[in-house]
């Protein structure tokens, strides 16, 4: 499974892209909003940190807005990825994108219908967002499972990236799910190391390798 890092900080995109596990970014509006910062100023030093696919999100909401938005982001560089809201017109504007060969990125997807009607369409990506279903009492990760199996049966090529989430066993699902990606926060990421009885036994090697005479 990808993992991809959720952010627009540029601090954090550095730092994570050194750990060596970052395989794309998803930006949004909200993030962006974040830096103070212009959007394309933003955008360009992002794509000068990493090579990897990244998601830059549209902001109109009907298809010729979209679709020229689009064509304008993904002048930007090779990577570029555009994020497409899952509406009609986001829809026809994926129609029309696949087919010119920009690669994008359909969010805000909540129903495994939403995403079937987004991998016709020729979506690249399909992002549900598990947290923000978790949080209104439905279970997030099993609209993943349904998009899995509908992409299976079909033969679909969009991919998967699990989005929204709120802790690192949504990863561990996300990944036994067999979910092509999953996008996290940068403190999410960090996370993915950490277990208790690592710190504690390295510790002790670190205790026993002094007592050893030098």
């Amino acid at each position: 499974m990808k993992l991809f890092l959720d952010t627009a900080d540029v601090n954090q995109i550095r730092e994570a892209w050194s750990w060596g596990i970052v395989d794309g970014i998803t930006t949004n509006p909200s993030h962006v909003a974040k830096t103070g910062r212009r959007a394309m100023e933003v955008y360009e030093e992002i794509l000068g940190i990493v090579d990897c696919p990244v998601s830059l999100e549209t902001v109109a909401l009907d298809a010729p807005g979209i679709i020229e938005e689009a064509r304008q982001l993904a002048r930007l560089h090779r990577n570029v990825v555009v994020k497409v809201p899952l509406l009609r017109e986001g829809l026809k504007a994926v129609k029309t994108l696949s087919a010119e060969g920009i690669k994008t990125n359909v969010t805000t997807t909540f129903s495994p219908l939403q995403a079937l009607l987004a991998a016709k369409c020729g979506a690249t990506y399909v992002s549900p967002f598990v947290g923000r279903l978790d949080s209104i009492g439905h279970d997030g990760m099993e609209l993943v499972r349904q998009i899995k199996t509908i992409n299976v049966n079909y033969g679909f090529q969009t991919e998967i990236i699990v989005a929204a989430i709120r802790h690192p066993k949504h990863v561990l699902d996300a990944a036994l799910i067999g979910a092509d990606i999953c996008t996290m926060y940068f403190e999410f990421m960090e996370m993915l190391y950490l277990h208790p009885l690592t710190d504690i036994v390295v510790d002790q090697f670190l205790k026993d390798w002094n007592k050893i005479p030098k």
